[in-house]
């Protein structure tokens, strides 16, 4: 049986009502994206066991934590979760090391999957176990306290929103941690956030979220190329790729990605520095895509893909439209004009070139 995370939910307040049945996948980051209000933070304390809905079934890579039609309930402290909040709520007079070692010493010696050390060093804070959370910025508290949620050796690991409470800098110091907690560590990860970019960065799975209903769930690629979502409207639409890095071009300092499924073109990078054989993830925005009949060389544009329409729709200006795009199996967005769009005749089926002007390497 593959990995996957059930969480079929109904909870009633008197202002809010949340009703979902999520299906996730047991390995990697799966977001739970959203405006304020819309549910993401009740999902969580319910898979924690801190809410409990009237009508629940949740069910972890195989083990049940929760049913309600049996009448089962598995009580929050017999739940293998760590969960960490957006305030790090470090205990203050206890060193870095003592607020480490508290849950630590909680799991039994035969379950601890995690040792200190490999904690320390996956999040970077070795040189800080000596100091009182007093002393510490935001940035290195809240990454203290990924570690010790770590350390309890979960099945699941819940994240709230753990970069709301940080300036841009601090966000920038912790994300490649975050990210080599994915690339390193075999433990499911549901994150919470309503800021796109962080999902784009770092979830294999998007779940979209609005007044306590998933109106989308499933890969971050395809989701955020769906243009029946509010995802694919506004400036920042865009879409998630990954692509491997299989050559170099020193004089011109390019680097040439090859995305799944593709045998043909290839994605040309601007880097200082890449290694070939590693995996990139990049943001194309849907206003940086152009479309035309033809794969036009004579442009500074360097980047072009025969796509396949798959959809086109109006935009929230209506002056513009979008355009789902599919390109070897990988989803692209376009945001052009209406005038551009019918003089090219635009319908689901047709065989164009996209046109990236410019992609964001992320991470």
């Amino acid at each position: 049986m593959s990995a996957s995370i059930q969480a079929r939910l109904k909870l009633a307040r008197d202002d809010f009502t949340l009703d979902v049945d999520l299906q996730l996948p047991g390995r990697g980051i799966s977001a739970l994206f959203g405006h304020s209000g819309s549910g993401k933070t009740s999902c969580l304390r319910c898979l924690a066991g801190l809410e409990r809905a009237a009508s629940a079934y949740i069910e972890v890579n195989g083990e049940v934590w929760e049913d309600s039609a049996r009448g089962f309930f598995l009580a929050p402290h017999k739940r293998p979760v760590g969960y960490v909040f957006q305030e790090a709520s470090l205990f203050p007079h206890l060193s870095v090391r003592g607020n480490l070692e508290f849950g630590w010493r909680r799991v039994a010696p035969e379950a601890r999957k995690i040792s200190q050390e490999h904690a320390c060093q996956l999040l970077g804070i070795g040189h800080l176990l000596a100091r009182k959370p007093a002393t510490l910025s935001g940035g290195e508290a809240q990454r203290i306290g990924i570690a010790r949620a770590l350390l309890s050796s979960p099945r699941l690991l819940l994240m709230d929103e753990p970069l709301a409470a940080l300036d841009s800098a601090r966000k920038r110091e912790i994300l490649p941690y975050l990210e080599r907690l994915h690339d390193e560590l075999d433990i499911p990860l549901i994150y919470v956030s309503h800021a796109q970019d962080e999902v784009a960065r770092l979830a294999d799975h998007l779940v979209l979220l609005e007044q306590g209903r998933a109106l989308a769930s499933g890969p971050i690629g395809q989701t955020l190329a769906r243009l029946d979502l509010s995802l694919a409207q506004g400036e920042d639409a865009g879409v998630v790729l990954e692509g491997v890095v299989v050559g170099h071009d020193p004089h011109y300092g390019l680097f040439d990605l090859r995305l799944p499924g593709s045998e043909g073109p290839l994605l040309r990078i601007a880097h200082p520095k890449l290694h070939v054989g590693s995996t990139l993830r990049l943001k194309v925005q849907a206003r940086d895509v152009s479309l035309a009949l033809t794969a036009d060389t004579a442009s500074s544009i360097l980047n072009r893909l025969p796509v396949r329409v798959r959809e086109c729709r109006a935009a929230d200006n209506p002056a513009h439209v979008l355009v789902s795009l599919e390109a070897n199996g990988n989803a692209l967005l376009a945001r052009i004009t209406r005038y551009s769009a019918e003089q090219l005749g635009v319908q689901p089926g047709q065989r164009l070139w996209a046109q990236i002007k410019s992609v964001a390497l992320l991470g």
